[in-house]
């Protein structure tokens, strides 16, 4: 059974109550600003799509002048983002850290005994919904996803997908298609999508599912093949590359880009990040951005970001269990 990741519904409803919201957080935020540089806790390493998205971020909120102090992207990205969730539990009440999220804020938890719930968190902002596309090297002779699980089957499970990190997106992302397609592939996992994107233009693996940021660089030098998204529709920088929906598979799946705050962090100070980062979802480079990049801008905050991180990780537990259930990667 393939578990679809979809948008939530009814998104004009969901802006209705963001706008409402909006003006009740910048409201109670204006009472507080930090007193010393924030930390922004990123759960991955250096150079992959987590990482480059803060410093992007990071990036903004200082050209703006969004925040009266620096913020500061530090990567604790060990044990597939145990670190950094380990790092904010422990951390509980301190108003100057915030932590970006990806969509380990649910599997690592449900994979390994760290002693952290992330309901426990305080829900900041979501700032967009980002992509996945399957990728071989350009010098490949598969051209379409028939030519890439011919290929596969042929290697006698000896085909190469890299990846961050078992219990990761790509990882989830792997095991659909091994599923789907009746497959098998060795999984290598690397530090983060940038070492996974680097590899496999090197030649040292046969393929990746790259959220497109990670390798568009490498596309536009002619480097990499997208060979088939997996989004609802057709991605827009990637016109010619079909999804695996309209090939007739039922795999969509999301990442989101969000930030989350210690338990216990007062209120005053979750509004000011809440409207921070809502300044920033409104700023032209990040419109231009996610643009660029593929990711869908869909901010949303307080107790209805709870409520979707709660929702989605109750499919990634459907997920991993029937993973499990499959000895999937």
């Amino acid at each position: 059974m393939i578990y679809k990741m979809t948008r939530r519904a009814a998104l004009a409803g969901v802006a209705s109550i963001a706008m409402i919201a909006a003006g009740a957080t910048s409201a109670l935020a204006e009472g507080w600003k930090p007193q010393k540089p924030v930390e922004m806790v990123i759960m991955a390493g250096q150079g992959g799509g987590a990482d480059r998205l803060a410093r992007l971020f990071q990036s903004i909120i200082q050209k703006e002048g969004l925040a009266s102090m620096p913020v500061l992207p530090v990567n604790k990205g060990g044990g597939s983002g145990a670190e950094a969730l380990r790092y904010l539990k422990d951390n509980e009440g301190d108003a100057h850290k915030i932590m970006a999220t990806l969509n380990s804020y649910y599997t690592t938890p449900l994979r390994t005994d760290i002693g952290v719930d992330i309901e426990e968190f305080q829900p900041v902002a979501r700032m967009a919904l980002d992509t996945f596309v399957l990728w071989v090297n350009a010098d490949s002779d598969i051209q379409t996803l028939d030519d890439y699980v011919a290929a596969v089957k042929a290697s006698g499970g000896e085909w190469k997908m890299g990846g961050t990190g078992t219990g990761q997106e790509d990882s989830l992302v792997t095991a659909m298609l091994e599923k789907e397609f009746d497959i098998k592939v060795t999984y290598v996992p690397f530090k983060g999508g940038g070492d996974v994107a680097k590899n496999l233009v090197g030649g040292h693996i046969d393929s990746t599912v790259n959220n497109p940021s990670e390798a568009l660089g490498f596309y536009k030098a002619g480097k990499v093949r997208p060979i088939m998204a997996f989004t609802p529709n057709r991605i827009e920088v990637f016109p010619d590359t079909p999804t695996a929906t309209e090939l007739g598979h039922d795999i969509v799946y999301w990442m989101q880009r969000s930030f989350v705050a210690p338990k216990g962090m007062p209120a005053e100070a979750v509004a000011y990040y809440t409207d921070m980062f809502q300044k920033l979802s409104e700023t032209e480079e990040w419109q231009t951005y996610t643009k660029d990049k593929a990711l869908m801008a869909d901010f949303l905050a307080g107790d209805e970001l709870q409520a979707y991180f709660l929702e989605e990780r109750a499919k990634h537990a459907a997920i991993l269990a029937d993973m499990e259930a499959d000895g999937s990667s």
